[in-house]
């Protein structure tokens, strides 16, 4: 009654060896399950993906923080960064720390990239030592910026004392033991310095010179590649550190500057014993040599570097090019060409040396010989900054402004391309323009070289003085204003100042700069006129006449002063006094006369009994007896004779003189734009204008 056995779900175990009762009916109990589904059978598949390691999964952030950080996106850069570290699984978290720590460097958080290179050193392994010493070396360069010398010394003596000492880590060491001014350790530090190998160096002495002389073959027959290329110029990077270390403590190891040069290259004539090849023992003597000009020895430094005619061909040319820029200075021409033809004989592509010749030529105004030294010296180097800016000025002596290539103005604005902070350049690019009469563009640049140096008086004058040229009268006297500010002794500045406030009729003004320069020129009468026609102007007669008498005890041959005296007695009813001055004046203008043309006028002796010429009367004046002064004319009375039976042909010829020189003052007038009418302009205003 019960339901048969499910075959499909029972299994029975299959009967052993030898068992043949029961295996009949187990076998058909197995037959279900040895028949293959409808489907087949199933084919078993690959096993499951694993997990990739961490190295390998953790590349491609690693790799896009290093984008972050060259595109300076450093925020982004840090963040990937610590998310990759916090895998503590991941074995070069110490190398990315270090990544970490040199962005906070660039940053300047400088606290955060000592304490991130601090984690890195803990998670590198021992076997990393290299990496490990540039990680301290890192430390110490945190340090030293920061100011910490001391720190930084003890992470650089930990590479030096290492075993693993480089020139690099050893100059830093030296630096700070310079920065704390520890003369026994930096003569100590500087030996070992010098015992540092060279880059690609064995310690096998005689292998390293079966490997110069190899090395000297392969130059021979130009073999070259860039292996040897590059362990040349590591060689020629140590040379130069060693030399700048060199140069740095020998002025301050000794008490004696000498005494100081003098221990390097006894210390570097030894490393030569090693090393023929360096020279450093004398390049240290040339640096000597040219020590001794910063003391302004200049007969112990000429000696020194005509030591040098002796020595290899390199050091011979350098040597002649400084004697020939020190014969320059000294004015000795003769010489100093010597020493440049010497040294351009030695190297003719030496840029220096033809820039020293061509400066000869300059001093003797040969400026197309100049020219052509200057552009041989920029056809060898054409960044020589001394040859381009020495070039720009023989073409502006030469007047050659506006051509294409070497124009004084092409040369100077692509010399401000190359130094453009330098004011010496923009001066020379103004003061062009102001020559070619572009006063748009000169006033342009002076403005730049304003805004660099606001407080320079030429500079402003300068530029008041372009603004006067082109009518601006208002910002002309702002920048004179300015430059008689930063420096109140500029006579031509005092003098437009002067000559402005006359024309706007503000004599009180005027009056100051006038006794300004009086003050500077004691000697000079004009000004002291000046000041004296001011108060006469402002209606102060007594102040005037007081004035014109001081100038007249000090300059008793000055007929302008007498006139002056003349007609303000006059003007006052001093009528002695006015008789005394006259006759002091045409005794002036005789003995004039007499030097000038070798006789003396009629009656010019003969004072008994002088009056004044009609002229001279109250009633019979001029309504503005200064207009004849001013045109220089003789004194006439109203009907327009002569003044008088005494008047002599001498002051005729005085007066035609002094219309001549009027007329001449007066067209400087008009370029300074003061009013040329008589009625408002004294002589010994307009006196002040030449050189404006």
């Amino acid at each position: 009654s019960r339901p048969p056995p499910n075959r499909q779900s029972v299994v029975q175990r299959a009967p052993a060896a030898g068992d043949t009762e029961s295996s009949g009916p187990n076998r058909r109990c197995l037959l279900p399950h040895s028949q293959p589904p409808r489907g087949g059978w199933a084919v078993p598949g690959p096993p499951p993906p694993q997990p990739p390691p961490h190295d390998l999964s953790m590349g491609p952030g690693a790799s896009r923080c290093r984008r972050y950080q060259k595109n300076q996106l450093y925020t982004e850069a840090l963040n990937t960064y610590s998310l990759i570290v916090r895998n503590k699984q991941y074995a070069q978290s110490g190398r990315l720390r270090v990544n970490m720590g040199n962005i906070y460097y660039e940053q300047n958080k400088l606290s955060l990239a000592i304490k991130m290179y601090r984690l890195a050193l803990d998670q590198i392994p021992n076997t990393g030592k290299d990496l490990k010493y540039k990680i301290v070396r890192n430390i110490g360069n945190a340090y030293v910026k920061i100011g910490q010398y001391q720190d930084a010394i003890g992470s650089y003596e930990t590479i030096m004392e290492g075993g693993n000492p480089d020139i690099q880590t050893g100059f830093n060491l030296l630096l700070c033991y310079y920065a704390l001014g520890d003369r026994d350790k930096l003569k100590r530090h500087f030996t070992k310095l010098l015992n540092i190998r060279k880059y690609g160096a064995s310690d096998d002495d005689d292998l390293d010179e079966v490997m110069d002389e190899v090395e000297k073959e392969n130059e021979m027959f130009h073999v070259d590649d860039h292996l040897r290329a590059e362990i040349r110029e590591r060689r020629k990077q140590h040379m130069e550190i060693l030399l700048t270390a060199a140069r740095l403590i020998a002025p301050m190891i000794e008490k004696d500057w000498m005494e100081g040069f003098n221990y390097i290259i006894e210390q570097l004539r030894h490393y030569e014993l090693k090393d023929a090849s360096s020279r450093l023992a004398s390049e240290m003597q040339m640096c000597k040599a040219l020590q001794f000009l910063k003391y302004k020895k200049y007969n112990k430094a000429i000696d020194a570097l005509k030591a040098f005619e002796k020595k290899d061909k390199q050091l011979k040319a350098k040597a002649a090019t400084n004697l020939s820029y020190l014969y320059f200075l000294e004015g000795d021409i003769e010489n100093g060409q010597k020493y440049a033809d010497m040294s351009i004989a030695t190297d003719k592509y030496n840029a220096k040396a033809l820039v020293n010749r061509g400066n000869f030529y300059y001093v003797k105004q040969e400026y197309d010989k100049a020219k052509e030294l200057y552009m041989d010296a920029l056809a060898v180097e054409a960044d020589c900054i001394e040859a381009m800016y020495n070039l720009g000025l023989t073409t502006k002596q030469l007047g050659q402004y506006e051509e294409s290539n070497y124009g004084s103005l092409h040369v100077f604005q692509k010399l401000q391309s190359m130094i453009p902070d330098s004011t010496e350049v923009a001066y020379h690019i103004a003061n062009l323009y102001d020559l070619m009469c572009d006063y748009h563009k000169a006033s342009e640049w002076f403005q730049r070289l304003v805004s660099r140096v606001p407080t320079d008086p030429n500079v402003l004058a300068r530029l008041g003085a372009i603004y006067a040229k082109e009518d601006d009268e208002s910002q002309a006297f702002h920048y004179h204003l300015e430059a008689y500010r930063y420096f109140p002794v500029n006579m031509d500045v005092i003098s437009w100042l002067g000559a402005y406030f006359v024309k706007n009729e503000v004599y009180e003004k005027a009056m100051q700069f006038f006794e300004r320069a009086a003050q500077i020129q004691p000697n000079e009468v004009k000004w002291q006129l000046m000041v004296a026609s001011c108060h006469r102007r402002i209606g102060a007669y007594p102040q005037a006449k007081a004035l014109y008498e001081e100038i007249h005890k000090k300059y008793p041959d000055n007929a302008e002063c007498l006139r002056y005296l003349v007609h303000i007695c006059n003007d006052s009813g001093m009528k002695e006094e006015a008789v005394e001055y006259h006759k002091k004046l045409k005794r002036l203008e005789a003995r004039v006369s007499q030097d000038e043309f070798g006789y003396i006028p009629q009656g010019a002796d003969d004072d008994e009994g002088e009056e004044l010429p009609p002229s001279y009367g109250a009633e019979q004046i001029k309504p503005d007896i200064d207009v004849g002064i001013v045109r220089g004319t003789a004194i006439t009375d109203m009907n327009g004779a002569a003044g008088g039976p005494k008047a002599s042909t001498s002051a005729a010829r005085i007066n035609k003189r002094q219309q001549e020189q009027q007329k001449e003052i007066q067209a400087m007038g008009k370029k300074a734009g003061i009013p040329q009418d008589d009625d408002d302009v004294d002589l010994d205003v307009d006196e002040m204008l030449p050189g404006m």
